[in-house]
Formats: structure tokens, C-alpha cells, sequence
């Protein structure tokens, strides 16, 4: 079983201060740093297919909320003006790039953080439901691990528990809509003209639409996804990236993950659902062991 983890000391793993998104508020950050049960490097870092002096770092995280934001009505200021009305926390959510004159509307590039960290009950809807996006942070390696405390690693510990058909239906919706962003459809969009000036086509869509059909693939089989992703496929999807490969040889590279993707979920041997139940034990006595803790420090702090 994985144990707890943190890489650096505590200033390394604390986040960027509040900005004026709904997101960001000063409170939402305190609530996220203290309850903080896991955080991880996600995007194309942990998978290896980032390009040198391209990408930004992606980080996400889990964090317990204290009792009067479960139990309770309490909500927090929606960013830090605190003018517009005031939120629910369900994530602490900061861009480095918005600090830069243009604010909320950067892109973010090459040297930018980009981390959420989920209230706990909301990843775990997520993750329930499939989302590949999420899930990640239960395959990351240590190396890759800013923070894990002993109820990140009871997680990571069951990852297993999250694997069904709802993930495979999400990987293949994932998939299905980069491709089709990769390929211009109709309704799609893409937010890098550059790309498809210079290769015809968006390869960083058509690089996440093939890796999604391989880590769901590899999810489906062995209930594990690789991080990084295993050679030959790793470099073989940062050949894509750089324009390498041809758009159709991408196309039917894609079209067969999918193939393959739809024929696991269908498999006998794939449950219907997640493991819910545990799922629901497991938030329900981290919170209460969290809340205890914070109870037992404000008592000592008052000196009772």
C-alpha cells in the first residue's frame, strides 16, 4: 500500500494565492491547504508527452472540507473582492498565467501552473462517473506526488474500485471528442490555429485522443493505468504532437483504440458500476477523522 508522501517542505506544497475568480478566493485556498489529502502532477508531464519549453504544469489534488461546509450552510467568497455573491466550495482552482496583464483570459504556456484541488465528495462524484481527467491522480508515481497523507493513500490503495463501464463510456466520450476537435467536425472547436497552420491539423487533440484509447484500454484490462506512458506508444504520441504522423494514419491509430475500447466495455468481466459503497465508507471516515483533528488542535490551541 502506498504511504503518505511529500515531496519538499511545507512552503513546496502550498498553493498560489487567491485571485478574483469565483474559485480563488483566500478562504477556499486555506480550506484546500488544510485539508489536503493528495496532490499529484496531472496533463502531459506525468504522461511523458509533453514537448521541452512547450507546456505548463498541471497539478490537482483532494481536500476534506471542515464540518460546517458539509454538515453545515457555511460557503465561501466568490473570489477575492468578495463583491458577487458567495459560492460553495466544491475546489480551490488557480492559474499562475492570470497573473499576467490580460488576467483571466491567458492561455496558459510553457512555466505556468495550472492546479485544482476537488472537495473530496466532488472528485469522488467525478471519479464515480469515469472521468479520466480524475482518476488520474490514483495512477501517478511517487516521483510525481507533491503531497499524500493516509487517507490519499487508502485511495490511491483502491483504485481498482473505480473501474466500469461508466469509465469506459467516459473514455470513449473523451476520446470521441477530441477526435472530432482533432478532425473539425461540426460543432467542434480548437483553440490552436497555430497547430493546424503549420500541420494541417490540431495534433495536441490528436495526441490526447489516441492516449485516451490507450490508458482506457489498459484501465479496462488490468484495472491499472501507466504513468508514464510505456514505450513505444509514449514516443509514438510525441511523434504525433510534433506533426510526425500523417492525420490518417491518427484517424485509424484512434478508430482502433476505440474498436478496442468498446469491445472491453462490453466484456462479461467489466462490472456494470463502481464499488459505491466503499467509496461512501471511505469519505465518510476520512471527514470524520479530519474533523476530529481539527477539533483536538482547536482544543489545544485554547488550552483545554
Amino acid at each position: 500500500m502506498p504511504g503518505p508522501l511529500t515531496v519538499g517542505d511545507e512552503a513546496a506544497s502550498r498553493l498560489p494565492a487567491g485571485f478574483a475568480h469565483p474559485h480563488a478566493s483566500e478562504e477556499a485556498r486555506r480550506i484546500a491547504e488544510r485539508g489536503l489529502i493528495l496532490r499529484t502532477q496531472v496533463g502531459s508531464g506525468v504522461h511523458g508527452t509533453s514537448i521541452s519549453g512547450q507546456d505548463d504544469r498541471d497539478e490537482m489534488g483532494i481536500c476534506l472540507e471542515p464540518p460546517e461546509f458539509i454538515t453545515g450552510l457555511a460557503r465561501v467568497p466568490s473570489g477575492v473582492e468578495g463583491d458577487d455573491p458567495t459560492v460553495r466550495f466544491e475546489q480551490y482552482q488557480r492559474h499562475t498565467v492570470w497573473d499576467k496583464p490580460g488576467g483571466l483570459a491567458n492561455r496558459s504556456g510553457a512555466g505556468d501552473l495550472d492546479v485544482v484541488i476537488y472537495s473530496a465528495r466532488k472528485w469522488a462524484r467525478l471519479a464515480l462517473n469515469g472521468n479520466p481527467t480524475v482518476l488520474l491522480v490514483l495512477f501517478v508515481p511517487d516521483d510525481e506526488v507533491v503531497f499524500r497523507n493516509d487517507a490519499g493513500a487508502e485511495l490511491v490503495d483502491n483504485a481498482q474500485r473505480f473501474v466500469s463501464r461508466r469509465a469506459a463510456d467516459r473514455f470513449l466520450g473523451y476520446l470521441q471528442s477530441q477526435r472530432a476537435a482533432m478532425t473539425g467536425e461540426v460543432g467542434a472547436h480548437t483553440n490552436r490555429p497555430e497547430l493546424v497552420a503549420v500541420h494541417g491539423y490540431d495534433t495536441k487533440y490528436a495526441m490526447h485522443a489516441l492516449r485516451l484509447g490507450l490508458q482506457g484500454v489498459e484501465l479496462l484490462t488490468t484495472g491499472r493505468i501507466t504513468l508514464p506512458v510505456p514505450q513505444p506508444d509514449r514516443e509514438y504520441l510525441r511523434s504525433i504532437r510534433r506533426g510526425e504522423v500523417p492525420q490518417a494514419e491518427v484517424i485509424t491509430a484512434v478508430d482502433d483504440a476505440e474498436d478496442q475500447l468498446r469491445r472491453l466495455r462490453d466484456a462479461p468481466s467489466i462490472p456494470k458500476d463502481p464499488d459505491q459503497a466503499w467509496v461512501d465508507r471511505w469519505l465518510h471516515r476520512s471527514y470524520l477523522s479530519f474533523w476530529d483533528t481539527l477539533r483536538r488542535t482547536k482544543d489545544s490551541l485554547a488550552g483545554r
